[in-house]
C-alpha cells in the first residue's frame, strides 16, 4: 500500500476548513494530518509535521497567506501549495505564482475542482518518484508555463483529426482531457490512472483509450502486476517521448 499523500490546511474559518477537510479525505491516498487558523500557528506547525501538501488560504488574521508562503521559502521548507482564497486579482496570483504555488483556486469552489487538483498532485508525484533521468518531453510535462500553448495546439490538433468520426457514445470534450493528460505523462498510465487524472469513469476512460489505440494515437503494453494480472497501459505515440 502507497503512503497516503499528508495534507495540511490553512484556514482561518472553521466551517470552512472543516469542509475542506472532508473533501480532501474523499479523495483516495489523500489524509489531513494538520491544520492552522492563522499564518503564524502555520509557520510553526509545518516545521514540525512536514505535509506534502498546503491547502492555503490568503486572507488570515496575525499573518496572511503572502506572507506565509514567502516564510515557507525562506525556512527552505520543500512543501508544495496549493491556493484556495477569495483573492482573484493578478498582482496575488503572481506573488503566489512566484513563490513555487502549484495551483490557484478561487472561493467558492466545486469539490470536483479540488478534487482535479489533487488528481494532477497525485500524477505529478508519481511521475517525479523514481530516479530514472528525464528528457525535455518529460520536463515541459511538469511545467504549467513551458510550451503550454504549443502543447496546447498539439493535443488539439490530434483530436480534430480523429473526432469528426467518434463512435456514438464518445464525445469530443472528453477525448481532448485524455489526450492532454496522455500528453503530461512521463510514462504510460492505465485506464485507471486516466479515469483518476480527469475525474471520470474507469470503464469511461478505457472506451477512450482503446479508441485511440485503434486510431493509432497511443500505443498499449501489457504489464503483469503484483498478482499476475495484466494491466493494459498507455502512452502517446511520440518519437520524442522516451517509451521505455
Amino acid at each position: 500500500m502507497k503512503d497516503p499523500i499528508k495534507v495540511f490546511i490553512i484556514e482561518d474559518d472553521p466551517m470552512v476548513l472543516e469542509v475542506n477537510r472532508q473533501f480532501v479525505e474523499r479523495i483516495d491516498e489523500f489524509v489531513v494530518t494538520g491544520a492552522a487558523k492563522d499564518g503564524n500557528e502555520a509557520v510553526k506547525k509545518i516545521g514540525q509535521e512536514e505535509p506534502d501538501l498546503i491547502l492555503l488560504d490568503i486572507f488570515m488574521p496575525v499573518k496572511n497567506g503572502m506572507e506565509v508562503i514567502k516564510q515557507l521559502r525562506i525556512c527552505q521548507y520543500q512543501t508544495d501549495i496549493i491556493v484556495i482564497t477569495a483573492a482573484n486579482d493578478k498582482e496575488t496570483l503572481r506573488t503566489m505564482l512566484h513563490n513555487g504555488a502549484i495551483d490557484y483556486i478561487i472561493k467558492p469552489f466545486t469539490f470536483e475542482r479540488l478534487q482535479k487538483a489533487l488528481h494532477n498532485y497525485r500524477a505529478y508525484v508519481r511521475n517525479l518518484s523514481g530516479e530514472q533521468l528525464l528528457n525535455q518531453n518529460q520536463i515541459d510535462a511538469f511545467s504549467p508555463l513551458l510550451s503550454s500553448s504549443d502543447r496546447n495546439t498539439s493535443y488539439a490538433q490530434m483530436s480534430s483529426s480523429i473526432d469528426d468520426q467518434l463512435p456514438k457514445g464518445l464525445n469530443k470534450q472528453t477525448l481532448k482531457q485524455i489526450l492532454a493528460f496522455l500528453k503530461r505523462q512521463a510514462s504510460s498510465v492505465s485506464a485507471e490512472e486516466t479515469a483518476d487524472g480527469i475525474g471520470i469513469a474507469r470503464v469511461t476512460a478505457r472506451r477512450y483509450l482503446d479508441y485511440l489505440q485503434r486510431n493509432e494515437k497511443v500505443e498499449m503494453d501489457l504489464r503483469y502486476g503484483e498478482v499476475g494480472r495484466p494491466v493494459n497501459r498507455y502512452i502517446l505515440i511520440d518519437g520524442e517521448i522516451d517509451k521505455k
